[in-house]
């Protein structure tokens, strides 16, 4: 699916700024508000605060809003510098958005408090309904992390799972109805490379026994496996096969591709030490999500799909449409 992610740029900035104005609507009507008192209180004139004129401070002084006092200069009989002192004075003491003030010629300009700041960011961006809009009926599934049940999430993981994670909160604020999937890749001849150790080696070894979480301990086996089956490539290059017949000849190897046509069969006890691996494999995830702070929606397992993989390739030699090396 491609995503219109220039239309959704421009929508979010255009929220963004929606937002920003509502707010400033709102700190000027309050900032207003306090002046025609200020002004009724200081000075005894009656002024709408609707009538009331702000403007952006200048970015050479102190301050977000200012107020121009010449124009009530001859209703007041006082100078432009003290109108602007005598409301700088009540705004500070009487409304808590204005937390300080400089008054510059006629120009009185209001600094803005740290609170009515970290307000507008509590209430506004913290909340689950920032820059978030309605929803477009589109839907678009994001995959990420897919790890191997083969041994445990690790530093280069984080990129993965932290951008799969980002861009479908990103979709899901822009109007889509998201699905993260994680695809996992539970079955090959990895897999039972782990299951292979951890039969010849293992002697009843558990997360709750080992004090490893679970996906850790069957990566120490797969480990494991590398290491000892290294050791009989090396022994048997030494008797003189070559290295590529040496990797296929190990006894490990081997075993481990036996292991995986009798899962392929269904064998009732490769299965069970299978499902019991991948279960500890899975705790150990779940942490390792949680801890991180991605979650999915939808988790799919390669032993589920490879069969209608597995048979579309057949049909595919069939018809010749692909070929098998010797």
């Amino acid at each position: 699916m491609q995503l219109p992610l220039k239309q959704t740029t421009k929508l979010n900035t255009e929220f963004v700024q929606w937002q920003k104005n509502n707010f400033k609507m709102n700190l000027e009507k309050t900032v207003k508000s306090g002046i025609s008192e200020a002004l009724k209180s200081q000075f005894g004139l009656d002024v709408l605060a609707d009538t009331i004129q702000l403007q952006p401070t200048k970015k050479e002084f102190e301050g977000a809003l200012t107020f121009v006092t010449f124009p009530y200069t001859s209703k007041t009989k006082k100078a432009p510098e003290q109108i602007g002192e005598a409301i700088g004075k009540f705004l500070k003491e009487n409304l808590e958005e204005v937390a300080d003030f400089n008054v510059v010629k006629g120009f009185l300009n209001l600094v803005i408090s740290d609170r009515t700041w970290l307000s507008v960011f509590s209430t506004s961006i913290l909340s689950e309904d920032f820059a978030v809009f309605p929803s477009n009926g589109k839907r678009v599934m994001v995959e990420y992390s897919s790890p191997n049940t083969n041994k445990p999430l690790h530093l280069g993981h984080l990129r993965n799972n932290f951008l799969g994670y980002s861009v479908s909160e990103i979709l899901k604020a822009s109007g889509y109805n998201v699905i993260k999937a994680n695809l996992i890749n539970d079955r090959g001849i990895h897999i039972c490379k782990s299951m292979l150790a951890y039969q010849l080696w293992g002697n009843g070894e558990t997360p709750q026994t080992s004090g490893l979480k679970g996906d850790h301990l069957a990566g120490k086996y797969y480990v494991l496996f590398d290491k000892e089956y290294k050791k009989e490539v090396e022994t048997l290059k030494d008797q003189g096969v070559e290295e590529d017949e040496a990797k296929k000849q190990a006894p490990l190897m081997k075993q481990a591709q036996e292991l995986l046509l009798k899962w392929e069969d269904g064998d009732k006890e490769t299965v069970t030490l299978w499902e019991k691996m991948n279960g500890w494999v899975y705790d150990g995830f779940n942490a390792t999500y949680k801890m991180i702070g991605v979650d999915f929606d939808k988790f799919y397992y390669e032993s589920q799909t490879y069969l209608l993989g597995k048979n579309i390739v057949e049909e595919g030699l069939t018809k010749e449409v692909f070929f098998k090396k010797a």
